[in-house]
């Protein structure tokens, strides 16, 4: 077993800089990679079913542990909403709004209806649960990330069950269905382990301190969580009906949305004096909410969205995740 000066060497070693300076887009690339040679295995229909039942589990379990170790890190008392949470928020309904009034109002061609919903999905999408675990590697504020993310979870529920039915008015949706789906799901993926993060702090603070003293945990599950996640969207665009040049348009919208609201979190945050928080609660969407929105209550073919706005995200915090590293602005 080698010593501690060995350890410390193959820690700082080249070659472990490099994967953690490029830990996202090494994550991307295998679940790309993955995906494919998952698909080239000679694997029976039945196979390839219960693998990806396996991963259809294994993927919101990491997603829900790594909400737990996050509201595991808050203290409650510590979650208070801030004026620039109210600012983002207003900005982010005005947006989805105008998105979606486009398309109730002027009854667009079906091309252009799906390009004006795609980013409406961009648009309205809570944040996304790995927010947390970036907002924390970049320096930001975890409790502010936290109160936005269980705000806007809420707030995207009600929101979007007020326009979805007139958008999609022949889905047979009304408000109260959409409503009650979609508070079931904040309940099921937030809700839940926010409430278990508190019984653990008040019940059991050993587990608590115990488990927090892994560092980077939150990060490294993500890391894996990531790769599932690129998996499935390579699968789900390989598979699509979609035609390419559809998918290629939604790409161009979804890309962006996303640049513009990392771009208008960071000019908010920085009047507010949380430029880091601020651009990672705005930017960093819950994809996998946007493929349930898109499959469940709207056209399935923008279920591609959630996917493209998941390579964008990445791609943005692996480029602030570097810069982070490297001390530059």
């Amino acid at each position: 077993m080698p010593g501690p000066e060995r350890q410390a060497s193959l820690l700082n070693s080249p070659f472990v800089k490099f994967l953690k300076d490029w830990s996202l887009p090494i994550s991307m690339m295998v679940g790309v990679a993955a995906y494919f040679i998952f698909a080239a295995l000679p694997l029976e229909a039945q196979s390839r079913k219960c693998v990806a039942d396996a991963v259809a589990v294994i993927q919101p379990m990491l997603l829900f542990f790594i909400l737990y170790l996050s509201f595991c890190k808050v203290d409650p008392r510590e979650l208070r909403i801030k004026r620039w949470h109210l600012r983002l928020i207003l900005l982010q309904v005005a947006l989805a709004g105008t998105f979606a009034l486009a398309i109730i109002v002027f009854r667009p061609p079906l091309p252009v209806e799906i390009l004006l919903a795609s980013a409406f999905l961009c648009f309205i999408c809570p944040t996304a649960a790995a927010a947390v675990v970036v907002t924390n590697k970049l320096g930001g504020d975890v409790p502010s990330t936290v109160t936005y993310t269980i705000t806007i979870n809420f707030v995207t529920a009600l929101v979007a069950s007020i326009f979805i039915p007139l958008i999609n008015p022949d889905g047979g949706i009304s408000f109260a269905n959409a409503f009650g789906a979609m508070i079931w799901k904040v309940f099921s993926i937030l809700v839940v382990p926010m409430l278990l993060a508190v019984a653990t702090r008040f019940a059991a603070p050993k587990f608590l301190a115990k488990l927090l003293s892994v560092k980077d945990l939150p990060f490294y599950i993500w890391i894996v969580s990531l790769a599932l996640a690129l998996s499935v969207t390579t699968r789900s665009i390989v598979h699509s009906r979609t035609p390419w040049y559809w998918i290629a348009a939604m790409g161009l919208v979804t890309f962006v949305c996303c640049f513009f609201q990392f771009w208008a979190g960071h000019r908010t945050g920085v009047r507010f004096g949380d430029r880091t928080t601020a651009g990672q609660v705005l930017g960093q969407k819950n994809t996998v909410f946007i493929i349930w929105m898109a499959s469940t209550f709207m056209n399935p073919l923008m279920s591609v969205v959630g996917g493209l706005y998941s390579i964008a995200h990445n791609l943005v915090n692996s480029r602030q995740l570097y810069k982070h590293s490297h001390n530059q602005d």
